[in-house]
């Protein structure tokens, strides 16, 4: 090839007038990017100085404004507790097992590598595949381990997986290793023999290793039953568990530092505390942008999630379904339930008891009352919006329309966010009480139903604390755009009193703006109740 072709095409193949987009621009392409019109050799290496600096003088700027942004939300939150955890483990220099489980995308991988860090690691990750692609893929983290600075492709293959973790654990007899198998089920499923090899070399190795074996595991049903169970090969040898849960209101605010609390409050509500769920939501725009960008797209993640998340731990997903918009549209007991999706009571007792299993629903009976039925709750916030406000739009949302679906959410969010709120408050009383920031403490926090028999209806109680068989607070929530009256203090202080043993009971009055002066002046007078609004709760 000449000179100057080669050259023009060296140009173009560095910066391309088409492919270029500086992180976070979007621009046209400006007249300097374009070819020049002379074609001398002078004026084209001028050009390509010309773009050179440019270009480089743009990603700058672009690279400033991204790290800028950065900072102004925290890469890693929370886990504080399972972080000092796994560092207490290692610290000891001995062998050790925790075990990670937790539901899809609610941030162990996260947590592993936080906790890893630069500490020396045999970091494997196994696939939905069969066992020879998994055996590739360990050889390779042994590899890469062994001699960071090779391609890890071209590591020799181990004859088995036994004789790859016995290379593991003999390694670690000389040094600290830790030996990460991430998304164990898969291995476990590719291999039915993992779990008692692993016992094997635990039982003969572990008195004199220096190895810290982490299986983690996205599975609950199986981790719970296959790893931990008392009938799995590897059961009374972990030396610690971690279910990693999605986080609580006030950590995921960590996430939103520059966004209005009640939004983060409203986003929480709507897909609750895993952490990629909340990222959905990080970029700017108005609450309705978000959403219709986060939820009411088909090709977003969450669009798709809850029947991903269905189907990962059940078979037959359709009837699962089914019962959980029942429950999402108000249905809550057992018998309600079965009419709603067509089953019988005993059926539809198995599915419940699945559904409690895996945590996407919860069984309640009313604290501090006896001979109820039992009501079930949705306990996570996505599956619970999904079936109320997305499933009834699916149609108009796949062809394009989500303004439908945003409409009816915009409606009914202030109602929806209800029980949202009243989860709020209870988070936010555990953590005064853990912040020893409690006027009182208690074993338990509640809901308590039942018959007033004065004024001849069903009566509810939002939040009920017990300190053994005392009823020590009981709580009113409410998360509208007015002002919390003094006519729901005085509803809250009489059904407080239908419970029993309740008589000094500490009542609470949470509201999302504030308080009537007629609500302030009856606290003031009463000495037993605490008037506490969303801003306090947040400010705290």
């Amino acid at each position: 090839m000449q000179p100057l072709p080669a050259l023009r095409q060296h140009a173009n193949t560095l910066y391309p007038e088409k492919a270029f987009q500086p992180p976070g621009l979007t621009l046209p392409t400006p007249g300097w990017m374009r070819s020049p019109k002379s074609t001398s050799l002078s004026n084209l290496l001028k050009h390509i100085l010309l773009k050179s600096t440019l270009l480089k003088l743009i990603l700058v700027i672009a690279s400033s404004n991204n790290e800028a942004s950065m900072k102004e939300v925290p890469v890693f939150v929370g886990r504080s507790r399972e972080l000092a955890t796994l560092n207490r483990l290692y610290e000891t220099g001995t062998f050790q097992f925790p075990v990670i489980y937790g539901r899809r995308r609610v941030g162990k991988t996260t947590l592993i590598n936080e906790f890893v860090g630069k500490k020396p690691v045999v970091f494997f990750t196994a696939v939905e595949n069969n066992a020879r692609i998994n055996l590739e893929n360990l050889s390779r983290a042994v590899a890469l381990f062994e001699h960071p600075d090779r391609d890890p492709s071209l590591a020799p293959l181990y004859a088995s997986l036994q004789q790859a973790f016995e290379a593991i654990f003999e390694r670690a007899r000389s040094q600290r290793v830790i030996f990460v198998i991430d998304e164990f089920p898969y291995l476990a499923k590719a291999d039915p023999s993992v779990s008692s090899i692993l016992q094997a070399l635990i039982d003969r190795a572990s008195a004199d290793s220096k190895l810290l074996l982490l299986l983690c595991g996205s599975s609950l049903s199986f981790m719970k039953e296959q790893v931990l169970g008392e009938k799995s090969p590897l059961y009374g040898r972990r030396t610690a568990q971690i279910e990693l849960k999605p986080f609580d209101f006030f950590t995921a605010m960590e996430l939103f530092p520059q966004r209005n609390p009640i939004e983060t409050a409203e986003i929480y509500g709507m897909v609750g505390g895993v952490p990629l769920y909340l990222m959905q939501f990080q970029n700017g725009g108005t609450l309705r942008e978000l959403t219709e960008a986060a939820l009411l797209d088909p090709n977003s993640i969450l669009y798709e999630e809850p029947s991903i998340l269905l189907m990962q731990e059940v078979s037959k997903a359709s009837r699962y379904n089914a019962v959980i918009d029942a429950i999402a549209n108000g249905r809550t007991q057992s018998g309600e339930i079965a009419t709603a999706i067509g089953s019988t009571t005993a059926e539809t007792s198995y599915y419940l008891k699945e559904l409690e299993r895996i945590g996407l629903i919860t069984r309640e009976q009313p604290l501090g009352g006896k001979g109820k039925r039992p009501i079930y709750r949705l306990s996570n916030n996505l599956f619970r919006f999904w079936f109320r406000f997305i499933a009834p739009h699916t149609s108009s949302i796949q062809r394009g329309m989500p303004g439908r679906a945003w409409r009816s959410i915009e409606k009914a969010l202030s109602e929806y966010m209800g029980p949202v709120f009243e989860d709020i408050c209870n988070q936010w009383l555990w953590r005064q009480m853990a912040r020893d920031e409690s006027a009182i403490e208690f074993d338990d926090l509640g809901r308590w139903w039942g018959n007033d028999p004065q004024r001849k209806q069903e009566a509810e109680i939002d939040i009920v604390g017990i300190e053994g068989t005392h009823v020590v607070l009981a709580g009113e929530c409410k998360w509208r755009n007015e002002d919390f009256p003094a006519s729901a203090l005085e509803k809250l202080r009489h059904r407080t009193n239908l419970i029993g043993n309740a008589d000094e009971a500490q009542l609470y009055a949470f509201s999302k703006t504030g308080f009537s002066q007629a609500c302030r002046a009856e606290a003031n007078r009463s000495g037993n109740v605490r008037l506490v609004s969303f801003s306090d709760m947040v400010s705290a």
